[in-house]
């Protein structure tokens, strides 16, 4: 954080934190696309992957980043959807 906060060019770095999510099994897929579309994703992996697997939801999804907003065009958009799951 220190060397960041040296450039000046975080405005927002105090809103930074580090979490450690210990979440054991889990559904993820590869969303690529605008953001504004993971509903639909998220929502056949709901649905539709994780009960034909024999899971079931438990916790909440989080997603993971993996473009750089200000340089990916928004079709490019690449973020990981993980679920947390447990045995139906």
């Amino acid at each position: 954080k220190r060397k960041v906060a040296a450039t000046g060019q975080a405005p927002r770095l105090d809103e930074v934190r580090l979490e450690t999510l210990e979440e054991g099994r889990c559904v993820q897929t590869l969303h690529i696309g605008p953001f504004d579309e993971e509903a639909e994703t998220l929502a056949t992996m709901h649905h539709d992957v994780i009960p034909a697997q024999g899971f079931a939801l438990t916790g909440k999804h989080h997603e993971i980043y993996l473009s750089d907003l200000r340089r990916a065009a928004p079709d490019k958009l690449r973020t990981i959807l993980r679920q947390p799951v447990r045995p139906a």
